[in-house]
């Protein structure tokens, strides 16, 4: 059971009974283990030797066991490290042999799945793996993993991983999708919104991209959602560089959480808006249109209208576009 600690079975028993009495010599811990005598004074010179026993001056025949959080503690944290690194170290290597083996085998750079359990699949583990970052293209319309049942997201925020997501507008007309998204920027995301997306995307720590070839949705047969898993290479570099030009003029996603902002003068001041208020504006500055607006919501059409007229009104704006100018400038955002 102490293996990783460096302790042989042998030692492990030694050391236990130690632990189990106050001290004891050679010929005490032979009689008890029934081990001979010149076994058991080798297994102790051996304990004494890492740390895990010891003798005293005045009675240096009689061996007591070192406190096992100072014995045993520090030898199991620096295997741990050592573990750590030869993990990356075996990461590194994999990186490597599969690049290797990418340059010379052109099929290790793309590999068609078919099928949305096996997107569903592959999609999950690609966030399980991330360790650093994720890119995603959120389209309108699901193919494998409808809006709100990627958990997998959130067990990666958890651990660190950086999530940026890029919403098109006809995505907020899906049913409970504006919930979805204030809950994965709640939890850590940072969303953007842009009119149109061309296609759909997935990119995890710009090793490895997810990209649908066929289109397919919720409609359609599982063996209709085809995508391409793309490694390491020009077609990975563009598709990374797809998304950064994308993600440059997208519209950034805020959720509010609190009752007021501050103003550039520092000092913080009332907030005119509620939380509606606020809701509603990231939602039409964001693109979505009044109709889905009202639909997300649960208000009606006159209902946001007034709503986006009163926020016109408080920010002097006579047009929607001065409305979002301002919004951006008086920090309503």
């Amino acid at each position: 059971m102490l293996e990783p600690a460096g302790l042989t079975a042998i030692e492990e028993t030694v050391y236990r009974l130690l632990v189990g009495t106050a001290t004891a010599s050679a010929q005490e811990v032979a009689d008890q283990t029934g081990l001979p005598r010149d076994s058991v004074e080798a297994v102790l010179a051996a304990l004494r030797g890492k740390g895990l026993a010891s003798t005293t001056d005045r009675d240096p025949l009689h061996y007591a066991a070192v406190p096992p959080d100072v014995a045993l503690l520090p030898r199991l944290q620096r295997n741990a490290d050592a573990l750590d690194k030869a993990r990356t170290a075996v990461t590194d290597l994999l990186d490597s042999y599969r690049s290797t083996r990418r340059r010379h085998d052109p099929g290790q750079l793309i590999e068609v799945i078919t099928g949305a359990e096996a997107l569903r699949q592959h999609l999950r583990q690609m966030q399980d793996n991330a360790r650093h970052e994720m890119l995603w293209f959120c389209k309108a319309q699901y193919v494998a993993m409808p809006s709100g049942s990627n958990r997998a997201e959130y067990d990666a925020l958890a651990r660190g991983v950086r999530y940026r997501v890029l919403y098109e507008q006809a995505f907020f007309d899906d049913e409970g999708a504006v919930d979805n998204v204030v809950e994965g920027v709640r939890a850590g995301e940072v969303a953007r919104s842009v009119p149109h997306l061309p296609l759909r995307l997935a990119v995890a720590d710009r090793a490895i991209a997810i990209c649908p070839l066929v289109p397919g949705g919720p409609q359609g047969s599982p063996h209709v959602a085809t995508a391409a898993l793309v490694r390491g290479s020009s077609l990975l570099e563009a598709l990374i560089s797809l998304f950064e030009r994308y993600w440059e003029t997208a519209v950034p996603l805020n959720v509010s959480a609190s009752g007021g902002v501050e103003g550039s003068d520092g000092v913080v001041d009332a907030d005119p808006l509620t939380e509606t208020d606020r809701r509603l504006l990231s939602l039409l500055v964001a693109g979505v249109a009044d109709k889905a607006i009202a639909s997300q919501m649960g208000l009606s059409r006159r209902t946001v209208q007034r709503h986006i007229q009163h926020m016109m009104t408080l920010a002097g704006a006579d047009t929607r576009m001065q409305l979002a100018w301002q919004a951006a400038r008086r920090g309503w955002l």
